[in-house]
């Protein structure tokens, strides 16, 4: 067999661009340094390594960085929140159960204003329109009546409601502030934790709002007690956590000043609102004439 000599010959290319350029349809290669390849995968997983590590840390300790009051981002937190979050909220407000703290289990270190604005707007309008419909109803068939819509409701409705999901939580605020300076081992909340636990606990009263259009006292009083008792409990069962520590007499003294705060609300509502004493014209017109008729009777 006869032995064939193989001659290999390499050429060596002085520019890889000029070659790519003359030959369109050849497949290049690119081999980088194996140490310098090695070394940026190592800084950038430890790029990323140290970045998971940081939000995970975060995270966890429920200490991540807020960005100021004064800032649109800090308030563009308070409304991001999905709809499935805010309707476990408004479920945990009415349907309270007895040992769990709303804002341990619902809200959890992050409160929204989202839900209780449109709960505590939802609300104002319920109660205009219901109060409405309710006086027209009940002058409803009277001569000489005509209906004339109420639209100083809807401002009256506004103040109590923003004033009552603000200014009381604000004053519950600053009270639990100044205990825990004092007592330590109290639970304490911030103020957008009790504005949202104080919104959502008036949700209960828009179905409520809304039969009391229904003229029937009896079912107007039955549905403020079934209100109160829900969005009350929800109340007393956040804030008691906060407050069992402290003096008893203290204690007693916080938990029915915000039952009674309550209660005025709702009974303010309905009296202001959904009040059934309508003057009787006919009663009005007829005692004068009758005193009249008496006194011309006794001068023949």
């Amino acid at each position: 067999m006869a032995n064939t000599d193989i001659h290999l010959q390499f050429q060596e290319f002085e520019d890889g661009q000029g070659f790519t350029e003359n030959n369109q349809g050849a497949t290049t290669v690119t081999i980088d340094d194996p140490f310098k390849s090695r070394k940026q995968r190592k800084a950038t997983g430890t790029a990323f390594e140290e970045e998971d590590s940081d939000d995970k840390t975060e995270l966890l300790s429920g200490q991540k960085k807020s960005a100021p009051f004064w800032t649109f981002e800090y308030y563009q937190t308070l409304f991001d929140v999905d709809s499935h979050q805010v309707k476990n909220r408004i479920v945990g407000s009415i349907l309270p159960w007895p040992g769990k703290n709303f804002a341990e289990v619902y809200l959890r270190s992050k409160p929204d204003l989202y839900g209780p604005f449109w709960i505590c707007a939802t609300l104002i309008f319920a109660i205009a329109i219901s109060g409405n419909i309710s006086s027209f109803l009940a002058n409803y068939g009277q001569p000489k009546y005509k209906y004339v819509p109420d639209f100083r409701k809807v401002t009256m409705a506004a103040t109590a409601i923003y004033s009552y999901a603000w200014l009381v939580p604000l004053a519950l605020w600053g009270f639990l502030t100044w205990r825990n300076r004092k007592i330590t081992s109290l639970v304490s909340y911030s103020f957008m934790q009790i504005v949202c636990v104080y919104g959502y606990s008036l949700s209960i009263y828009i179905p409520a709002v809304i039969l009391w259009i229904i003229p029937s006292e009896g079912l107007r009083w039955c549905s403020i007690v079934v209100a109160l008792c829900l969005s009350g409990s929800v109340l007393v069962m956040t804030f008691w956590p906060a407050i069992r520590d402290d003096k008893p007499r203290i204690s007693i003294a916080i938990i029915s000043t915000i039952v009674m705060l309550h209660v005025l609300l709702a009974v303010g509502c309905k009296t202001c609102f959904f009040s059934t004493y309508e003057m009787d014209s006919s009663k009005v017109h007829n005692e004068p004439l009758t005193a009249t008729n008496t006194s011309s009777t006794k001068a023949n």
